[in-house]
């Protein structure tokens, strides 16, 4: 049985002029390792590399080269050593309205109800519980993206527990007070 394979050809950079070529050496000692990875693709896609060679090369993946290449043959030189956004292009939520109703019932709740040791939700264990209740389809880390209306909606404390009591220091001076010297 033969399978073929179908290879897009391999794309490079236009050829550069000397004041890109300048640039893009002057950006090899940069200590943003950003910059430097975009500065190594260009001149070795320059050098007749292609995207797969780089990234065996350069210990990156053959996709992160290619989006290098695109970006300079397109953009320029200056929007290719620019950093992008972080943030994702879509978020995709978890609850639809729905959804967030009964999450919001379920949070309203006692999480020892649901056969949990703690009185105190943790969004590890919300996760948990709305996977077990049918609320979403998979189990996981119920975060920013997941659709909740961020922030101030029950959950601004820091996991493992969303309140304590008594902080653990006060409570160890308080037993050292107590005891006969």
């Amino acid at each position: 049985m033969v399978i073929l394979y179908s290879m897009k050809r391999p794309i490079y950079v236009r050829p550069l002029s000397d004041a890109e070529r300048n640039t893009l050496e002057a950006g090899l000692p940069s200590p943003d390792a950003f910059t430097l990875r975009r500065c190594q693709i260009l001149l070795a896609s320059a050098d007749d590399q292609n995207a797969y060679q780089i990234a065996r090369n350069l210990g990156c993946n053959a996709q992160t080269a290619r989006n290098a290449i695109h970006k300079f043959n397109e953009e320029g030189l200056k929007e290719a050593l620019r950093r992008g956004s972080k943030r994702p292009h879509t978020v995709h939520r978890i609850f639809d309205e729905k959804g967030m109703e009964a999450l919001r019932e379920m949070l309203h709740r006692s999480p020892r109800e649901f056969g949990k040791v703690s009185s105190l939700w943790t969004l590890a264990m919300a996760a948990e519980v709305s996977f077990e209740e049918g609320l979403t389809k998979e189990s996981g880390y119920l975060g920013k993206r997941s659709g909740l209306p961020w922030p101030g909606w029950g959950f601004a404390g820091k996991e493992p527990s969303i309140g304590s009591p008594l902080p653990i220091r006060y409570m160890r001076e308080k037993t050292r007070m107590a005891k006969p010297a």
